[in-house]
């Protein structure tokens, strides 16, 4: 896939349903394009990165637009520093940096666009001023379910803490997700043989799904 044309027919390709009419990009093909258009009028540029379109500034990222299960998006990758005067931006999970817009229909978009453009025009200043996101320096909070684990096999603990931080942190968020206790142990479970073998929550995208 080379082109933002090639992601709106067969998806971003990282999972089994790419190119099927299982693809959740399918179901969003109308919002996305729309998204896209309103993002090009701005002036950046239309890349493809890690399957998804990325738009940047000066080789800067400054918004990707994208497709989840239930919603197509546009999110800032400095989103946190847009002063956000609509109180529209929501965060996405523990991210610290990026903010993201979730739209299910077209008229949603057309209702904002010029709000949405102004995000955009604003993201870019941002970008051209140098200016950069303080991340927390703590480290994340581990799941106690993840420390029991620890606590019934030091060498799981080992193995997850050779991981790097930002795998380490990607397996946390991961399992701290699931509301129920039973939930976020099967996730353990389940990812435990990865976390063995070195290999990060997402690397399995990243090499096709092998």
């Amino acid at each position: 896939m080379n082109t933002v044309d090639d992601y709106l027919v067969q998806g971003c390709m990282r999972c089994k349903y790419g190119g099927t009419p299982q693809c959740k990009v399918l179901n969003w093909v109308e919002e996305l394009e729309l998204l896209r258009q309103l993002v090009l009028e701005t002036g950046l540029k239309e890349e493809i990165k890690w399957g998804v379109p990325v738009y940047t500034h000066n080789g800067k990222n400054i918004v990707t637009v994208n497709a989840l299960k239930e919603s197509a998006n546009i999110g800032f990758y400095k989103g946190v520093l847009l002063s956000d005067n609509h109180k529209i931006l929501q965060q996405q999970g523990n991210i610290q940096s990026g903010r993201i817009l979730r739209f299910t229909n077209t008229s949603a978009i057309e209702e904002i666009a010029g709000v949405i453009q102004s995000y955009i025009r604003e993201a870019i200043e941002i970008e051209e001023k140098g200016l950069r996101v303080e991340f927390k320096k703590e480290p994340e909070q581990l799941p106690e379910e993840l420390l029991e684990a620890f606590d019934d096999d030091p060498m799981f603990k080992k193995a997850f803490y050779a991981l790097t931080p930002g795998r380490q942190r990607a397996y946390s968020i991961y399992f701290s997700q699931p509301k129920q206790s039973p939930t976020r142990r099967s996730r353990i479970s389940k990812y435990k043989e990865q976390i063995f073998n070195g290999i990060g929550l997402h690397d399995k995208y990243g090499n096709g799904g092998k």
